[in-house]
């Protein structure tokens, strides 16, 4: 499905850019660039297949992601899709995929294994300039330090429905919840769409966005974060 593509802006005028994805998250993180963008729609199994780890899982499935949906536009666009996955793995024990939850048991499940210890969120962006069939994928992972909530809060955190579209069963930025401790990587991979991977990408494929994209991300979410620099510098 097709949402008013637009051209994108500056001196990107010449491409068309799109977005392989419905989730407001990541509408609202691409939003902050001040790209224009149109929005496309895949439909993907997001099934983890067998042995396979979080970080083949989420390159894997944004690039069935983008296949779903290339044949949507024209030669002149460039198509962004992503993938994010919640992954808790303690010492001794076998790394898991925590997808959307199926309900609100499982949504309970998932919130008490995470609760107390850190896990991480690993986030593939790939993207794919037609006209060359250039493809890029880059790969951002974030230590997510949960704080030891109570099972009355994730009864009223479940009750409020807010878990159920999202990885791991939770929202970093939920108001209410506030499920993370104290996090020191990047905040908007944790809700979707890493920005400062996302503009290193879209720059090696000629696309410059116009705002100053690590000010913007940081003003928007009230996070202060300390590792843009070294992420636009490609040293993390």
């Amino acid at each position: 499905m097709l949402e008013s593509p637009d051209m994108a802006a500056g001196n990107n005028h010449s491409i068309r850019l799109f977005l392989a994805s419905n989730s407001p998250r990541r509408k609202e993180l691409l939003a902050l660039s001040n790209l224009q963008y149109g929005v496309l729609t895949p439909q993907v199994h997001e099934t983890p297949r067998e042995n396979e780890d979080g970080l083949e899982y989420v390159k894997r499935v944004s690039r069935s992601k983008l296949g779903a949906v290339a044949g949507q536009v024209g030669d002149d666009s460039v198509i962004i899709a992503a993938d994010t996955a919640v992954i808790d793995g303690r010492m001794n024990e076998e790394a898991r995929i925590l997808g959307k939850p199926r309900d609100r048991e499982e949504a309970k499940v998932m919130l008490n294994a995470l609760c107390g210890h850190t896990h991480q969120v690993h986030t593939a962006i790939t993207v794919l300039r037609k006209r060359d069939s250039k493809m890029v994928t880059d790969l951002c992972t974030t230590d997510v330090p949960m704080r030891s909530y109570g099972d009355e809060e994730i009864d009223a955190y479940i009750a409020s429905g807010d878990p159920m579209d999202k990885a791991g069963a939770y929202a970093i930025q939920h108001p209410g919840f506030h499920p993370v401790e104290k996090l020191e990587g990047c905040y908007a991979n944790v809700m979707g769409l890493p920005l400062c991977h996302l503009t290193r990408t879209l720059i090696c494929l000629g696309i410059t966005p116009p705002a100053d994209v690590p000010r913007a991300c940081q003003a928007a979410l009230g996070y202060n974060c300390p590792v843009y620099a070294q992420i636009l510098n490609r040293e993390a």
